[in-house]
């Protein structure tokens, strides 16, 4: 079984294209899904926060092939030096969470380093 064609967005990263990344997501899958939503509004946060405003990213939405209800979504960007840490922040820090809710949500997640870019990638199990 094929999976449909995967979303591809390039965007700037930029704090207001939260709001319109998650509809367009939600658009795609067709179904609800909050997690996923969270996972690709953490993820280009986290390029606005270490990377810089206005840096080009491509972001990518996909069921997997198969069976396996997952879905992958991907940010890159173009810095392979600015890696995710997963952080416990306490509470009282006012930032350090975007990682550990990815973590908590996802069934897996990594960082594909590039020559010119690095690639922050999770894998969700779709709900039914």
């Amino acid at each position: 079984m094929n999976a449909p064609p995967a979303l591809e967005l390039d965007l700037l990263a930029l704090p207001k294209v939260a709001p319109d990344l998650r509809r367009t997501v939600r658009r795609h899958l067709g179904t609800p899904c909050a997690d996923v939503q969270l996972c690709v509004t953490e993820l280009v946060g986290n390029v606005v926060r270490h990377v810089g405003e206005g840096t080009p990213v491509r972001v990518r939405v996909a069921r997997m092939d198969g069976d396996s209800g997952r879905i992958r979504v991907e940010v890159t960007d173009p810095d392979p030096r600015a890696l995710p840490v997963l952080l416990r922040a306490t509470g009282d820090d006012e930032s350090g969470r975007g990682l550990a809710l990815l973590d908590a949500v996802a069934l897996r997640w990594g960082v594909e380093r590039g020559t010119v870019g690095k690639t922050v990638w999770c894998e969700l199990q779709e709900a039914w």
